[in-house]
């Protein structure tokens, strides 16, 4: 049992760094940090025992409740976005899965994570207690008005689309920071906002599809 145990393991492990050999560095993701933390995030422990097979495929895979675990590459794209170096703090909007969560807890020096939906959260926290991470705190809650009391983050990582994007996020991030958020309903846009004291630039990155922001 034990080496059948390590076998998948292994296999695992091998299809992790085709993942991202593949598909995200040779789509021209280069920030060390965020390839370090795609090898490392065992994203099979964050979908159903019955799509693990599946878990490194170029693809989001459903998590219940409506909501999606996004595409490898989409994830390590946003989070490389965001610039990190390891002393932010980074606000998450919709905790979902955990998988993100994760992403940025291996770089980021604390993330605090906002998810409306009470079942994904439980979930998400019990992964990330398994796997280790201290760095992370939950709030069940609506994301749209993020972590006010905590305010302001380095970085915002949204990951559900609102049809345009709410004031009170872009408030809580800090002068000099960040926000990576999908924006639209029918069609949506992957933007960048950066803020310069009471400024704050906007930049299309790219098309995308995400679940709507409840």
């Amino acid at each position: 049992m034990t080496k059948k145990v390590e076998s998948v393991d292994a296999t695992l492990a091998l299809a992790r760094r085709q993942m991202v050999e593949t598909q995200i560095a040779a789509r021209g993701v280069r920030d060390p940090r965020v390839l370090a933390a795609m090898r490392k995030v065992p994203r099979h422990h964050f979908v159903p025992q019955s799509l693990r097979r599946n878990a490194y495929g170029d693809e989001p895979l459903p998590i219940g409740n409506g909501q999606t675990i996004a595409q490898p590459y989409i994830v390590a794209f946003m989070t490389e976005a965001l610039g990190l170096t390891g002393t932010e703090r980074v606000l998450e909007i919709g905790t979902g899965s955990g998988y993100q969560t994760a992403i940025l807890a291996e770089i980021a020096k604390e993330v605090f994570t906002v998810e409306i939906v009470a079942a994904l959260s439980t979930s998400a926290q019990k992964i990330l207690g398994e796997l280790g991470y201290a760095n992370i705190r939950f709030r069940v809650g609506d994301g749209g008005e993020g972590w006010p009391e905590e305010a302001p983050f380095d970085a915002v990582m949204v990951t559900a689309a609102p049809p345009s994007i709410p004031r009170a996020l872009k408030l809580q991030i800090a002068d000099g920071g960040r926000m990576v958020i999908p924006v639209g309903t029918d069609y949506q846009d992957l933007v960048l906002i950066r803020r310069e004291g009471e400024r704050f630039m906007e930049s299309r990155l790219m098309s995308v599809r995400f679940v709507p922001l409840v």
